[in-house]
């Protein structure tokens, strides 16, 4: 089984890939679901697929908006020139420019997005016989509907499947409700998220006087979803051929990528050896407990188990809670004197307890001990985010790109 993780620059990209993902996919400048994240240019694509590929993982790239006629030739060149950089992929949502990439790049991998609302067996046959190679289910998919699926698909066929991060209140992410309220079209990648607005009443005639419809003391939130996460379901969608698991969060910070990545990282490989029967059981409760350390809202498990109280559509708050604040970025490995090189991203104070997190490995805890300016100037906190800083930790040697995180729910 695959990990699909989300890039939205290069920064994030080089994380993905050395956090464990086996693909990144990602969105260039044009054409893509996520107009407002980083995204790459040509030249940041070229170096993303070196990047990845020195270190055995892919890049796809996002051709995923629901394109008009006049677009089509400009999209097509658009999906030459990066076939040509060298990318492994294409995920495409629309019908038309699925045909039109085919006809021009006869050999190009193309990924079905979920946008396309695939949801049973003959229409992932039907893409197939048209050349798509892997189907990215809808995300209104329960465990059975994805085991038929699996069970009756074309052979060479790959299937996906979203497993953890933001979930859409519309159906398979086809929603009117930002062009409608603000002109910006969420079919085109510019949704300004309007479900996460908070809302009140006014009646017809009463203009301005607007009356609260409350669930709590923060109001009501009725369009808002929780955040999906399927971590304890990883072995059942391996045994029954899942081939890659997705995760959302182009938008994310590195912080969130590095971590999700590396958890479903180990989520496989703990997967792998309970089902060769290498393990007694799945343990996956301390993996929760590190998702739960990333900025996240209420975890569902969406449509897993079909359409019950516990779906997706779920609604709770247009919060995030943030147990853990991601503290810092270690930008060179800890010098001979024990120096380490980091940049800032939330304030913290010397005697902070910390934990850092290192490709491949458990977190490992720290205390900061002395801190100082590029200058050498003593300090005793880190007010001010961004800031670029020499530390010196208790606990552990650092290696640069790890990132440092915090509790900030109990201290």
């Amino acid at each position: 089984m695959k990990i699909m993780a989300p890039a939205g620059d290069l920064e994030k990209l080089k994380y993905a890939v050395d956090f464990g993902a086996d693909v990144v996919y990602l969105g260039g400048q044009q054409f893509g679901m996520r107009a407002n994240a980083g995204n790459f240019t040509m030249e940041e694509i070229r170096e993303g697929v070196e990047y990845a590929h020195e270190r055995g993982s892919q890049v796809n790239v996002t051709v995923n908006i629901m394109a008009r006629s006049k677009e089509m030739t400009e999209i097509v060149e658009y999906a030459k020139e990066l076939w040509n950089i060298g990318v492994d992929g294409l995920i495409v949502a629309d019908l038309g420019v699925f045909t039109e990439i085919k006809k021009a790049i006869p050999d190009a991998f193309i990924s079905v997005s979920t946008q396309m609302s695939t949801t049973n067996s003959s229409t992932v046959n039907f893409l197939h016989s048209i050349g798509a190679g892997r189907v990215v289910l809808a995300r209104e998919l329960g465990y059975e509907e994805i085991k038929e699926i699996c069970e009756n698909r074309s052979e060479g066929l790959e299937v996906e499947v979203f497993a953890h991060g933001a979930m859409c209140i519309s159906y398979s992410g086809r929603c009117l409700l930002s062009n409608y309220l603000t002109g910006r079209d969420s079919n085109r990648g510019e949704c300004a998220q309007p479900c996460r607005w908070q809302y009140s009443l006014m009646e017809k005639t009463r203009e301005g006087e607007y009356f609260p419809v409350e669930e709590s003391e923060r109001g009501t939130f009725i369009f808002n979803s929780k955040d999906l996460c399927l971590v304890e379901h990883i072995p059942e969608l391996m045994e029954i051929g899942v081939d890659s698991i997705k995760i959302e969060g182009r938008m994310k910070s590195i912080f969130y990528v590095a971590t999700t990545t590396a958890v479903y990282k180990e989520a496989i490989k703990r997967a792998e050896a309970y089902l060769r029967g290498d393990a007694d059981e799945y343990v996956w409760q301390d993996l929760y407990e590190e998702l739960t350390k990333i900025s996240h809202r209420d975890y569902t498990k969406g449509f897993y188990h079909g359409k019950t109280n516990e779906t997706s559509q779920n609604y709770g708050t247009s919060s995030y809670v943030r147990n853990y604040d991601f503290m810092a970025q270690v930008l060179e490995d800890t010098d001979e004197e024990g120096i380490t090189k980091i940049s800032q991203r939330n304030k913290f104070t010397v005697g902070d307890e910390m934990e850092v997190l290192s490709p491949g490995k458990v977190y490992d805890e720290v205390k900061l001990t002395a801190l100082y300016d590029e200058k050498g100037n003593e300090r005793q906190d880190a007010p001010h985010p961004m800031e670029t800083l020499l530390a010196k930790f208790e606990g552990a040697k650092l290696k640069k790109g790890d990132l440092i995180r915090k509790n900030v729910k109990n201290n």
